[in-house]
């Protein structure tokens, strides 16, 4: 059994709350102590940040306190996981680069909003084993990426919306894993709102990604 940690607040366009909720269920659900709190400042507590195995940021924009940021890099630098989706971690705390430089990326814009999309999967990594390419009705994320993480599914663009046809034929990530120190990273783009985790794959690659990502996981 693992200690997770999971924190969630920021814009509540992408339903923190309620993403968090599911991500609770569903690590719970696998046997792991699980606290979530709509608060920061565990960050900044190296006690408890040690005791933690997965920390869970679910933070679309917002800001971060310069000793909640460091505290957390610190804990993954030193073995904790960290795991996460969509904006709540690939959108955060963006005036902190170093945050950005230990998730691997960095949204920048989904064309079209919400629109019809394929994710294919580019891996055999376990996180993704076993499924095959499928459809999401969501933010299609354009996102900076790490070219040092470990790819296990991506998109491509179609460049048919809001005039920004030159990403046409584009293919970006969609799920990758890294290290950051001795931690283990996972991020994966899907999850916009709590729906996109009815879609099975999303929701299993969340899960197996935690997974993964915990200091007690398998590699």
């Amino acid at each position: 059994m693992a200690n997770v940690f999971i924190t969630w607040g920021g814009w509540n366009g992408h339903e923190p709350e309620q993403t968090a909720a599911i991500c609770a269920d569903v690590l719970g659900a696998d046997g792991h102590d699980v606290t979530v709190s709509d608060d920061l400042a565990p960050l900044a507590d190296e006690s408890f940040m040690a005791k933690q195995d997965l920390v869970v940021p679910v933070w679309t924009m917002s800001t971060i306190a310069r000793e909640q940021e460091a505290g957390l890099l610190k804990a993954v630098r030193e073995g904790t996981g960290c795991a996460g989706w969509h904006g709540g971690m690939g959108d955060s705390f963006r005036n902190n680069v170093e945050y950005q430089f230990m998730v691997g990326g960095q949204f920048i814009c989904h064309p079209g909003g919400i629109i019809d999309y394929r994710v294919n999967i580019t891996s055999d990594d376990p996180i993704v084993a076993g499924m095959d390419d499928f459809a999401m009705t969501s933010e299609q994320y354009f996102m900076h990426v790490d070219p040092s993480n470990e790819v296990l599914a991506t998109t491509t663009f179609s460049g048919e919306h809001w005039g920004v046809d030159w990403v046409k034929d584009v293919t970006m990530p969609v799920a990758w894993k890294k290290r950051y120190g001795k931690g283990r990273v996972f991020y994966s783009s899907l999850g916009h709102v709590a729906s996109d985790f009815d879609v099975p794959e999303a929701k299993e690659i969340m899960r197996r990604g935690c997974l993964w990502a915990m200091r007690q996981g398998e590699s």
